[in-house]
């Protein structure tokens, strides 16, 4: 059976990946945009996002715009290949249920 990457696989780090994955692989996001595009908070929002990046999956850049704070997220190589595997895993698994019903 593949196996799935855990850290990913959770709902919302699932979708904070595919959304950062979506971009070029040198775009980052704010974190505003990434919070309201998901749904979530504040809170919720940055504690996934310090499991990512304590794993090297996501690297966060803070910065100063016209005197206030701005955070910026990006998938780092090591991000995207993690998601990358773990997508694979998933259709695997699909490929496998496809077969077995097939018989």
């Amino acid at each position: 059976m593949p196996t799935l990457n855990e850290l990913i696989h959770q709902p919302a780090r699932l979708r904070i990946m595919a959304a950062l994955i979506a971009l070029d692989s040198d775009s980052q996001v704010e974190f505003t945009y990434l919070r309201d595009l998901l749904g979530l908070t504040d809170g919720n929002l940055g504690g996934h996002l310090r499991k990512l990046e304590e794993a090297g999956y996501v690297a966060i850049a803070k910065t100063f715009v016209a005197r206030k704070p701005r955070t910026y997220v990006v998938a780092t190589s090591a991000g995207r290949r993690a998601f990358d595997e773990h997508v694979a895993a998933l259709e695997e698994i699909l490929r496998g249920e496809e077969q077995s019903v097939e018989l």
